[in-house]
């Protein structure tokens, strides 16, 4: 029986297949009013259900956007759950073969021009935000060598295969990263071809090196892939973050690119680790409620935090 009740609570989980299978279905054989207008209902439904996530994501509002209300802080936390609903469903919708198309905006697109004209590739780094899943099939339209996606693996691998075959019908090809030391090869013969390769930079996936940097006041972990990549390949590292407007509507934010010589040193691969996370909190501190940081990641402890810790287990 605790075995039963333990798989009925993970497929209810907000990232498990039953649900991007419902979604699946819904966005084919849907109605556009049920479409449009259902997600947030099912966000709002799962910052109900699920505590645990919400009083995580209410932890991120307020070191985005400092201490409100508490009446502020759980509406603030339903427009993430209902704008995640919203993103996650018009993904799929844009993979559905139903002839729907999305409405993009950008601001700072000089930067991207200035860096695929160098011929290099580009290394897009960007974070789990309003529209982060689109962003790549959008950037496939205008970049000919295509875009390759690297993330950290879902818990559910059903789950995960679901949204990779979406992807990979918008023309963005999937690359997982975190099992071993040969996963970035695909990345960089990749950039050599002049391609794009998108990294997210909110989590750090297991196994993957880090630096702390300053981030919404505390220190974080910044995860070293981009910057090994840019300083192995002499690509540029570009931080993109997009955020939603309205139904199958939304903007990039384009910020300055950053260079990595070959034999980038310390110092030098610190402060790229500062300069995209910088990016990122500009980002957010503008649009608190688009960031699906669902996770337990959070500031690095001081290490006498760490050290008491340690003692007490």
């Amino acid at each position: 029986m605790p075995g039963t009740l333990g798989a009925l609570l993970s497929g209810l989980r907000h990232d498990s297949a039953f649900w991007r299978r419902a979604l699946t279905a819904g966005v084919t054989r849907g109605p556009e009013p049920w479409v449009r207008h259902s997600p947030p209902v099912f966000g709002v439904f799962f910052a109900a259900a699920l505590p645990e996530v919400r009083r995580r994501v209410e932890q991120n509002l307020r070191r985005v956007r400092g201490p409100r209300s508490r009446v502020a802080d759980m509406l603030d936390s339903a427009a993430v759950f209902a704008t995640y609903g919203s993103c996650l469903t018009e993904a799929l919708l844009l993979a559905s073969g139903r002839g729907y198309t999305v409405a993009r905006r950008s601001r700072g697109v000089e930067h991207y021009r200035a860096c695929a004209a160098a011929g290099r590739g580009v290394i897009i780094v960007t974070a789990h935000t309003g529209g982060w899943d689109i962003a790549g099939q959008i950037l496939g339209v205008v970049h000919p060598e295509g875009v390759m996606l690297a993330m950290q693996r879902e818990r559910d691998a059903e789950a995960r295969a679901i949204q990779d075959a979406a992807r990979q019908r918008a023309g963005v090809q999937v690359v997982h990263i975190g099992d071993g030391p040969l996963d970035a090869l695909p990345l960089l013969n990749h950039l050599r071809r002049g391609g794009v390769v998108a990294m997210q930079i909110d989590r750090v996936p297991p196994g993957m090196r880090s630096r702390e940097v300053a981030f919404l006041g505390a220190r974080w972990r910044a995860p070293e892939g981009p910057i090994a990549l840019a300083a192995i390949s002499g690509a540029p590292i570009l931080p993109v973050f997009t955020h939603r407007l309205g139904f199958l509507e939304y903007e990039a934010v384009v910020s300055p690119a950053i260079w990595l010589p070959r034999r980038a040193t310390e110092e030098e691969r610190d402060r790229a680790a500062a300069a995209m996370m910088g990016a990122m909190e500009r980002f957010l501190r503008a649009h608190p409620t688009q960031w699906f940081h669902f996770t337990g990641e959070g500031p690095v402890e001081p290490a006498g935090r760490r050290e008491n810790k340690r003692r007490e287990d």
